[in-house]
């Protein structure tokens, strides 16, 4: 049973003031939230295989594919660039 002073420590550890309407309120809340974790604690698990996550993780990599990889293109983007440094492009300064 949650009682004022089990309240009032949560909310000392929470760094919260809290009046004592709240007071009340926060322990029949807690009390409804603590009733719901005892009625899963109840429920038979035993057949149930343990999760690290809700949904089954597969591996949504691919391979990388260059379509316009030739040396013709690279070729054409360097001499379309306005500053270069080959074979970077060259921009401003974004760091102090």
């Amino acid at each position: 049973m949650i009682d004022a002073k089990t309240v009032n420590h949560i909310a000392k550890l929470a760094a919260l003031k809290i009046s004592p309407e709240e007071e009340a309120a926060y322990a029949g809340q807690l009390q409804k939230i603590l009733g719901h974790i005892e009625k899963l604690n109840a429920l038979d698990t035993s057949g149930a295989e343990p999760l690290s996550h809700a949904l089954e993780l597969k591996n949504v990599f691919r391979e990388d594919a260059f379509p316009h990889s030739d040396k013709k293109t690279a070729e054409m983007i360097m001499e379309n660039s306005p500053e270069k440094a080959a074979p970077f492009f060259k921009v401003p300064k974004v760091i102090e």
